[in-house]
Order: structure tokens, then sequence, then C-alpha cells
């Protein structure tokens, strides 16, 4: 399955103080450091965010690419400390590099399970726990993004290490079939209930006020729904371009394929809903359907 790489955050959003510096440890809490990977771009922002927990005991999430040295700055800020590495999901700015990782320092490799080139040596499911000498960091499923997509919770700082499912200054892409908008939601008020305090995301600065950050998603996902669904009253039938040429005038031509993914995602949410169905050809698993209301 072709894995999707999240849209780009903006790093001048938030309150980090501390600066997303390629290759450097840099400390957000007295139990997180953050190590960030030297891969920028239109869909990945400053890079991936690889998180180091714990001083004496380290649980190494989403080592990011394979690159060597990323992963040699992994080892140089926590070394013979590391005794796990986990993925919030197999997405190719996220997992490549727990092999190398694992390679160096013989660490134990959970996650959601076997997926895109990833082996595990123990599954995490919803719940699951990792118990340290210091902290301990629980599982949460959180599909939407991905249909195996794990957030990391820990409660001793109430930090949510959310991978994708939250990002930094941008929303997240949900592309079907395994991004799923209906299970996204759901994850999100999942994620919320918790009230974290902060949250540690994938790509771009620490969330600060990550309650009003989770409402600002919801409300905004909503709102899009709406808007598809008006699109297709006022247009009669329509397909994802068409859609994404009416609602998505203030992205770039370059996101615009994303925009699809997501659109298609809100199709088929309504369709599930009752409120849209494919007509050309019926099927809300062609990505080029033509929509109508119902």
């Amino acid at each position: 399955m072709t894995a999707t790489p999240s849209p780009a955050p903006d790093p001048t959003i938030g309150e980090d103080p501390k600066p997303l510096v390629a290759g450097v440890a840099s400390a957000l809490s007295p139990m997180v450091r953050r190590v960030l990977a030297p891969n920028p771009g239109m869909m990945s922002g400053p890079g991936t965010n690889t998180y180091l927990v714990g001083i004496d005991e380290v649980c190494v999430i989403d080592p990011g690419p394979a690159d060597e040295g990323h992963l040699d700055a992994i080892v140089g800020a926590a070394g013979d400390a590391i005794r796990w590495i986990v993925a919030t999901h197999t997405h190719i700015d996220h997992a490549p590099g727990v092999p190398g990782l694992k390679e160096r320092t013989g660490a134990e490799v959970l996650a959601f399970g076997d997926r895109d080139g990833l082996r595990v040596d123990r599954r995490l499911g919803d719940g699951d726990v990792i118990e340290a000498t210091e902290f301990r960091l629980e599982a949460v499923h959180t599909p939407g993004h991905a249909a195996n997509h794990l957030c990391y919770w820990l409660a001793q700082e109430r930090t949510l290490f959310s991978g994708d499912h939250i990002m930094q200054g941008s929303t997240v892409v949900i592309s079907p079939p395994d991004g799923d908008m209906a299970d996204y939601l759901a994850s999100l008020r999942k994620v919320r209930s918790l009230r974290p305090r902060a949250i540690a995301p994938g790509h771009g600065h620490l969330i600060v006020d990550p309650v009003a950050k989770i409402d600002e998603y919801l409300a905004h996902r909503l709102a899009r729904e709406r808007q598809v669904l008006d699109a297709l009253r006022t247009l009669g039938e329509a397909g994802t371009q068409r859609i994404v040429e009416l609602l998505y005038v203030d992205v770039p031509a370059a996101l615009h394929p994303m925009a699809r993914r997501s659109v298609w995602a809100h199709l088929r949410k309504l369709a599930a809903d009752g409120t849209a169905r494919p007509v050309r050809p019926s099927d809300p698993d062609d990505p080029d359907a033509t929509w109508a209301a119902a």
C-alpha cells in the first residue's frame, strides 16, 4: 500500500521555545527530547520529529527516514539507554529508520503491526503500555490518517505524541481507502477526552494549546464537510477535482492532489451518512467517481 506523507506544517505557528534544528537533541521537558530529521519538504514541513522519552531508559518515537546522520544523532543523544523503538504509523517519513536504529541499539520494536516494510517485535493495540522505570507510555489507537496509526500518551506529563494525527500549523491529509474521515473525527474526539497539556506532533513545534487545537480541527473538518455537500447541491454532479477547484482557491495547485484525497474522504463519509452518493460509476471506492447529493 502506498504511504502518504503529511502536509507541511507552518513552523511560525505555536509557542515552542526550542528552535527546530536538524540533528540537535532539544529538551522539551524533564522527560522528553526532540531530534529533528533532515527531511524538510512540501509534505514534511521542517522535517520529521523524533522524540526520546526517558533518561535512564529511553523509548524512541518515530525514527523517521532511513538517514544515517539522523540515526547517529539519535544514538548520540541516548546511546545504550534506548530500550524501545515505536512508530506512530508506517508512512515513509516516520518508520523507515526503524531497522537501522534497531541494528545500532538492539532495542525492541513496537507498533500496530507489520506493514509497509516494518517488522515489529511486539504489536501494540489500544491501551497497551510500555512500562519504564521513570515513565509509563500508553498506546492510543487513532485510525483516520492511517488505519494503523497510534498516538502515545505520557500521563506523567499529560503529553500526547500525535504523529500525523494532529499537526502544528496544518491540517492532516485523509487519503482513502486507508484513511477514513469518520474514523478520523472519532479519533480526534477520543484524544480530546484525555485533555492533554501538550501535544508533541510528528512535524512542527510543540502544541501548547492542545484542546483548542483539537476543537479547531473538528470545526474545520465539519465545516469542510458542509462545504463539500453544498458544492454537490450547487453543481448537481461533480468529481473531486471540480470540488477542489471550487473550495480550495487559496491552496497552491501543487497541493491539489492531496486536497482531492481529503475531498474523496469527505464524500465517502457523506455516502455512509446517506447524504451523498456516487453516480458514475456508483462505487465510493473509485477516486474518479462523479458524485451527487442524495
